[in-house]
């Protein structure tokens, strides 16, 4: 077999389905619409979500809360993940994502307090929880808010 030769399975592929194209086609004349009615015409149908004048489900459900425009979203990175790091190591944003801990940074930094830190680290990041940096200065090291 060469690769000139190879064909697709039978009925793998199947023809598209060409309305409007004469009587002898089966699906000429209305093209497969029917007679009259709303979807025969051309820009006919309903919208969207229209359930033919019921109420709609997005009117039945009830709604609740609301979405803050204003909302920070931060990028989590915990205290155990820190200890791949050298001691004496700077840890910034930028190393964080070269190491592969973050993927984006988001609108920033967080650094919580899971787990233990074994080794003496200055850590740059744009919030930090209080047993952070306890923990980060328990260990020796230094904490800076960006």
């Amino acid at each position: 077999m060469k690769l000139h030769e190879l064909t697709p399975a039978i009925g793998a592929r199947k023809a598209r389905k060409r309305v409007g194209r004469g009587i002898g086609s089966g699906m000429g004349k209305t093209s497969t619409r029917g007679h009259k009615g709303q979807n025969s015409r051309s820009g006919g149908g309903v919208r969207p979500g229209f359930e033919g004048g019921q109420n709609p489900l997005y009117r039945r459900l009830p709604k609740r809360g609301f979405t803050n425009r204003f909302r920070k979203e931060f990028a989590i990175v915990n205290l155990t993940e820190l200890n791949k790091f050298a001691a004496g190591t700077e840890v910034t944003p930028e190393i964080l994502q070269e190491s592969g801990i973050i993927k984006n940074a988001r609108d920033g930094i967080k650094i919580l307090g899971n787990g233990d830190l074994t080794v003496q680290l200055s850590v740059k990041a744009n919030k930090f929880s209080q047993s952070a940096v306890e923990k980060i200065q328990a260990a020796g090291g230094k904490t800076e808010v960006i």
